[in-house]
């Protein structure tokens, strides 16, 4: 298949291109295809503009770009940053694929739990309709609006509600090992607010999944079946260095440090990935104890 893929250099972009390489025509798209070539290092077709693609002999693209939602402080600039970084590309994949006389057979958009905006501890699944009015919501809905313009009787769309993805290479986790290594890590908060979380095997297998599912479209919650509480999470993390995870870190700290960004820690959602299990896709790691000692610290 000839796949192109956005945000390619970035934590799950890198694993996906691991699991393709050699068994598809890969195109990066990249604001500089010599950094992602030399940053990659794997032979593909680089381009830096959506004009010098033919979406016509494309069979699958793969959208993971955007700014990363948790590196920075949200000012009004860094939320318009993050925004525009999703929106805007999508919107433009979206026109590309609608102006295609032969457009890809498979659109597959990132989006995120954060759709779902702060809930309970009820189970969540792509059939919930109550969302809790807040930035991680509004960034998610529009960029799903925005991908499902690609939809069509030629283009199914498949909407990736992707939750903390388990990987010491990157991401949330990657943040919070040096504390848990040395025995200082501990709940956040109360410590009740669910983590919905997937180890970063699972996230690419499933990314296969449905680009190979010519029957699946729409929003898949990309989360383990098993979410826990912070709690939960602290203890077993620390476990897996022979730590516990005696320190707590006070709400009003997290909001002095990072602001409206705080509630990423603060809040959460038990979210459940009902429609892929339904589609009988299989989770290599389901229980977060042997996904944290699979991975290589």
């Amino acid at each position: 298949m000839n796949i192109l893929i956005t945000g390619a250099t970035g934590l799950i972009g890198r694993a996906l291109i691991e699991l393709w390489q050699g068994q598809h025509q890969l195109f990066i798209l990249s604001r500089s295809a010599e950094k992602a070539r030399e940053s990659l290092g794997i032979d593909a077709d680089y381009q830096q503009s959506l004009d010098d693609l033919d979406f016509n002999q494309l069979d699958a693209v793969v959208n993971l770009a955007g700014e990363p939602i948790a590196d920075k402080r949200w000012s009004e600039s860094q939320k318009q940053k993050i925004c525009q970084s999703r929106w805007q590309l999508t919107e433009a994949l979206a026109e590309k694929i609608q102006r295609s006389t032969t457009p890809p057979k498979v659109l597959i958009s990132g989006s995120a739990i954060g759709f779902y905006g702060r809930q309970g501890h009820e189970p969540v699944t792509e059939d919930h309709h109550s969302f809790y009015p807040e930035f991680s919501h509004d960034i998610c809905a529009r960029w799903e609006n925005l991908a499902q313009r690609a939809a069509s009787p030629q283009t199914r769309v498949c909407l990736l509600r992707t939750g903390i993805v388990l990987s010491p290479s990157g991401g949330a986790l990657a943040k919070m090992l040096p504390l848990f290594k040395l025995g200082l890590g501990g709940p956040i908060g109360d410590g009740k607010q669910f983590m919905s979380w997937i180890h970063l095997d699972d996230m690419v297998r499933l990314i296969d999944f449905l680009v190979q599912r010519d029957d699946l479209s729409g929003p898949f919650n990309a989360t383990a079946p098993r979410a826990v509480d912070n709690k939960q999470f602290s203890q077993l993390l620390a476990e897996r260095f022979g730590k516990k995870a005696p320190f707590r870190v006070p709400a009003f700290m997290l909001r002095l440090a990072f602001g409206e960004m705080a509630d990423l820690l603060l809040f959460g959602q038990n979210v459940q990935p009902k429609r892929l299990l339904e589609n009988g896709f299989k989770f290599n790691y389901a229980h977060l104890k042997e996904a944290l000692n699979a991975l290589q610290f």
